[in-house]
């Protein structure tokens, strides 16, 4: 099985922390070299001196704010013009949570720009290179949700919809050139996200951060949270020439805890 990534490029979203910076930091391992996108100059310069480089990798980064659309899409563009890229990971913080009726209607549009637009934006800025080069890997890093909703996440629940029905549709337009399009869909991972999450469940319910953890880890089958590697692990795997005919899938990885086949 060939995961080898070495001579590839990767834009990384996200990948500061959590669940994107490990994916950075297993397709170096790999031998990818990274361009890391965040909003923190500080955070990315940090990501950035932790990823391996013992293959001749170069690892660099751009501060990017996925709230301003038009301004990321100067920045990928830009890049772009300089390096070929062969891995895009769509990876962005998800929505505040709250129920779906309490929602307010910018929130869908915010949420809306950040994922699917912004993803749109950096996809269409690296297909080229990809034709190009005759090898494309697009990963998009949603939810379980795409399959079924999750519980107080109404908002992230409908935009993530949004983005596996666009990444299908986008996997049946790049088939063709080799380029494979797949989503990875996270389960309950020990994230900065997570404890936030439960952290707003706890006081909802008047219970402790451990019952409310408790309470979520009977619901998986393996009775634990995910670490961020073994998200990454798998999308990685799909960055791979092994995962050469892997397309249009939306893949849980979630300890077993979704309902559906």
């Amino acid at each position: 099985m060939n995961l080898s990534l070495s001579g590839k490029r990767a834009v990384v979203g996200g990948s500061t922390q959590g669940i994107g910076f490990a994916i950075a930091r297993e397709l170096a391992l790999q031998g990818a070299s990274c361009v890391l996108l965040a909003r923190n100059e500080a955070s990315l310069k940090e990501a950035v001196s932790k990823l391996d480089t013992s293959s001749g990798q170069t690892h660099d980064y751009r501060v990017a704010n996925y709230a301003q659309p038009e301004k990321l899409k100067e920045i990928i563009t830009e890049y772009v013009k300089e390096k070929e890229v062969h891995i895009l990971i769509n990876n962005s913080g998800g929505p505040a949570s709250g129920p779906i009726t309490e929602a307010e209607t910018m929130a869908f549009l915010s949420a809306f720009n950040q994922h699917l637009i912004c993803n749109h934006i950096l996809t269409q800025a690296v297909v080229p290179s990809m034709k190009r080069s005759g090898y494309g890997r697009i990963i998009n890093v949603i939810s379980t949700s795409v399959k079924i909703p999750l519980k107080n996440l109404g908002v992230s629940n409908t935009i993530r919809g949004a983005v596996a029905s666009w990444a299908k549709t986008m996997a049946n337009e790049l088939g063709a050139y080799q380029i494979t399009v797949n989503n990875v869909l996270p389960g309950a991972t020990r994230t900065g996200r997570l404890s936030s999450l439960i952290e707003v469940m706890a006081q909802k319910q008047n219970s402790s951060v451990d019952q409310v953890e408790a309470h979520m880890t009977e619901e998986i089958p393996m009775r634990r949270f995910a670490d961020a590697e073994e998200i990454a692990n798998v999308a990685v795997f799909l960055a791979s020439p092994a995962a050469s005919y892997v397309n249009g899938v939306s893949i849980p990885v979630d300890g077993g805890r979704t309902g559906s086949i």
